[in-house]
This record gives C-alpha cells, sequence and structure tokens, in this order.
C-alpha cells in the first residue's frame, strides 16, 4: 500500500493545517492514533475539528520523514504519557506503595493502589503503570531501565 498524499502544517495561528491531494485545506485538525498502545506506529488519523476522517495512515513509517516528524508533533500534542526513565525509590513492596520517579517530564511521585496496576503489553517489554489518580505512565521497554529500577520493579511484577 502506497503512503498516503497530503502535508500537515501549522498555520500563523499554531492551529495544525491538513492539505489534502485535491488542494483543500481543513484548518483545525488532530492526529489520532486507533490502536495508540499495542501499535503507536500504526493506523493513525488526521481528523477535521468535527471528527470527520480526512487521511488514514497504515503505517507513520510510510511517510517522509518531514510528514512523519510533523503526524508525530500533532499526536505529541493529543497525548500525555510520561516516560518512566528511572525509578528512584518505592515505600514499601506492598500496596499501596509510593513511588519517587524521573520521567521524561521531571521527577515526580506516584501512588500504586495495586500490583494490577503495572500492565504488561502482550509480547512485548513495555509497561503501562497506572496511578492512583488515573494517570497512566509508560515504560517503553523495561529491559532498558537501570540496574536498580529494575530490581525495584522486579519486585512488582
Amino acid at each position: 500500500m502506497s503512503a498516503p498524499d497530503f502535508d500537515l502544517r501549522r498555520n500563523a495561528h499554531g492551529q495544525w493545517v491538513c492539505r489534502l491531494p485535491d488542494g483543500t485545506e481543513h484548518s483545525g485538525v488532530q492526529a489520532v492514533r486507533a490502536f495508540p498502545l499495542n501499535a503507536p506506529d500504526e493506523a493513525i488519523s488526521v481528523v477535521g475539528p468535527d471528527g470527520t476522517e480526512l487521511v488514514f495512515v497504515p503505517l507513520l513509517n510510510d511517510l517522509s520523514p518531514a510528514l512523519r516528524q510533523a503526524v508525530q508533533d500533532a499526536l505529541s500534542e493529543r497525548e500525555m504519557v510520561p516516560v518512566i526513565e528511572r525509578i528512584v525509590s518505592v515505600s514499601t513492596f506492598a500496596t499501596p506503595s509510593t513511588w519517587e520517579v524521573q520521567t521524561d517530564r521531571g521527577p515526580t511521585r506516584l501512588v500504586l493502589k495495586v500490583e494490577e496496576d503495572i500492565r504488561r503489553l502482550p509480547g512485548q517489554r513495555r509497561l503501562l503503570i497506572t496511578s492512583s489518580h488515573g494517570l497512566v505512565f509508560e515504560v517503553p521497554d523495561r529491559t532498558r531501565l537501570d540496574r536498580a529500577s529494575r530490581r525495584l520493579l522486579e519486585r512488582f511484577l
């Protein structure tokens, strides 16, 4: 399947604008993942302000580097999933426990209510950790954490 033919850029007001092959432009569009957890680089839609799909992107990697970056930038504005880079400490190895973590957005503290709040994605080394406040944190590859972080995490897996 060939890559979709469209352009995505910001206008002077900071809104995303999608130009379709026929030359029509749609302002205020958003990029949306169909399967953000299991297939984050597949099945992405660019939708208009009313939610109508304008463009379907089967595979993000099929886009040109510049267009892929624009789509990723648009996606990042819609999604807020902090990535855990390091686990600094945990208050106890029983739940509930308070975790001090370093994320890609800075240091934070989260409370893990039950061990089931750590979700392993099938066939992947990726984890999703849901805090007591409902905020989801991601560990993209648990084997890439530093040794101390892996050791703390293993007590809960």
